[in-house]
């Protein structure tokens, strides 16, 4: 089924976020309650269970749904009989232990974590420092980056919705490496986040008078997002892909701008060599994203801006080739809350469950 196209359903289907009090679980309620295709039957947060979803986040109070819906204790079982979709908008190894039993009474999960996006449960414990807590799964979860991998999404069970850097990083490289303009060595990755991309907690890091007139980098020199940047620029190159990915906290609440440093397979010393490998570049994308809902192609003198996609579900792209360095540059702007996070979730359930991929979407 192409983009676009709708399967009309019987009735709508019952979705529940597990973990809605964060700001992805929040994102997540924002896009569900208007979606209309799906109605919310269920909310979890343990220190928010037995208030209603418009106590919790009063710019819902309008909303009939919010003001009846109340945040109840995560339970898979009783999830299980409630919903048809559950999002998990959980820690990583927390997650996993609910996608287990809701897999096997029959839900479809979208899981917003990191559990179940690599395919290799050594992988996952090195960067992430424990064993898998559901290594037998792996296998069956797909990468939930619907521009990528559609056909494989539709209709899964498990999908394995990509991290924020992630997303920002492989919608612009992968296509090139696809079609062998860009090697795949000596990629660098420059990434700058709002806030928010930390989650709703109290740490002094996130304070802001800690973070506000300030900018500086963290994650350094190894990432936990590089174990899935790495494995799908892999499989995209069909090659071993290493890149060095250096992540910023800007003092701004939601949106990430990322500057990407590729080296050209084909070197250009003129003019004349440099407009040849730009029509390429410039076709490769169009080939990859002109028909795509929410990746929008700059053209011109314009650049990404995250003021320009804060809310959305879209993702800017731009390049230029730098005739100086014999290098491509290529910037990318989203929000890492929406494109980044809960928006790319519910684009995925839209592909599973046959809905136009924009419903509920902007």
């Amino acid at each position: 089924m192409a983009v676009g196209e709708f399967s009309f359903p019987d009735m709508k289907k019952r979705v529940a976020v597990i973990g809605a009090s964060g700001y992805s679980g929040e994102e997540l309620v924002r896009i569900l309650l208007g979606h209309p295709h799906v109605e919310l039957v269920a909310v979890t947060s343990r220190q928010s269970a037995g208030q209603s979803l418009a106590q919790v986040f009063p710019r819902f109070g309008s909303h009939p749904v919010a003001r009846a819906l109340r945040f109840t204790e995560p339970d898979a079982a009783a999830l299980a009989g409630q919903a048809d979709v559950v999002f998990l908008a959980l820690p990583h190894g927390v997650a996993a232990e609910f996608a287990v039993p809701l897999l096997d009474a029959g839900c479809t999960v979208v899981d917003l974590s990191a559990d179940f996006r690599l395919r290799s449960a050594d992988t996952y414990r090195e960067f992430y420092g424990h064993e898998h807590p559901a290594p037998a799964l792996l296998a069956r979860a797909v990468y939930g980056l619907p521009e990528v991998h559609r056909a494989r999404i539709r209709g899964s069970r498990l999908v394995a919705s990509p991290g924020c850097y992630p997303t920002s990083i492989l919608l612009p490289v992968i296509p090139l490496l696809r079609a062998g303009l860009v090697r795949p060595t000596g990629i660098i990755a420059d990434s700058m986040s709002g806030v928010s991309g930390a989650g709703r907690k109290a740490e002094t890091d996130y304070l802001f008078c800690e973070c506000n007139e300030s900018v500086r980098p963290y994650g350094v020199p190894k990432h936990r997002h590089l174990s899935e940047i790495e494995e799908q620029l892999s499989l995209a190159a069909g090659a071993t892909v290493t890149i060095q990915f250096t992540p910023h906290l800007i003092p701004v609440n939601r949106g990430i701008l990322t500057t990407l440093y590729l080296a050209p397979s084909e070197a250009f010393s003129d003019a004349a060599g440099a407009a040849a490998l730009g029509a390429r570049i410039a076709a490769c994308y169009a080939a990859a994203y002109a028909d795509e809902p929410f990746v929008r192609l700059l053209e011109g003198k314009a650049l990404p801006d995250t003021k320009n996609v804060v809310g959305t579900n879209v993702l800017e792209l731009a390049w230029r080739l730098d005739a100086r360095t014999g290098r491509l540059l290529v910037m990318s702007a989203e929000d890492n809350l929406v494109k980044g996070a809960s928006g790319q979730a519910v684009q995925s359930m839209n592909v599973v469950l046959g809905f136009p991929e924009t419903a509920g979407l902007l």
